[in-house]
């Protein structure tokens, strides 16, 4: 991932210093903006879904990828909607996730990231 693009997820999602999309609207109209808000979205979506499996009881498995990039991909059992979520995420991003609130704990991120 982009130095740049990882920087701009993290401001996203850190609440003491929020970076306010209107405000800077020439930084996002750029394509590492655009990435930089289509990664934050997607992780926060992820974020959500992870948080509610575990306030239903449930835990999202976690498998590492066998591929050079070295990805991750989490599945989520949702009953509340009868469903299942994949995602597939690079290392770079699954870093991102896992730094989020309640996300490590929700995985039990111990030996996985290593």
């Amino acid at each position: 991932m982009d130095p740049f693009v990882r920087r701009l997820v993290e401001r996203l999602h850190d609440p003491s210093r929020p970076l306010s999309r209107n405000r800077h609207f020439h930084t996002f109209d750029t394509p590492e903006g655009r990435m930089a808000l289509k990664v934050f979205r997607r992780l926060r979506s992820l974020q959500k879904d992870i948080l509610a499996c575990q306030a239903e009881g449930r835990r999202a498995r976690i498998s590492r990828h066998a591929s050079p990039e070295g990805g991750y991909r989490i599945e989520l059992l949702m009953e509340r909607l009868s469903g299942r979520r994949v995602s597939l995420l690079q290392s770079a991003e699954f870093e991102l996730l896992a730094a989020l609130p309640g996300v490590r704990e929700a995985l039990e991120i111990l030996d996985v990231a290593a």
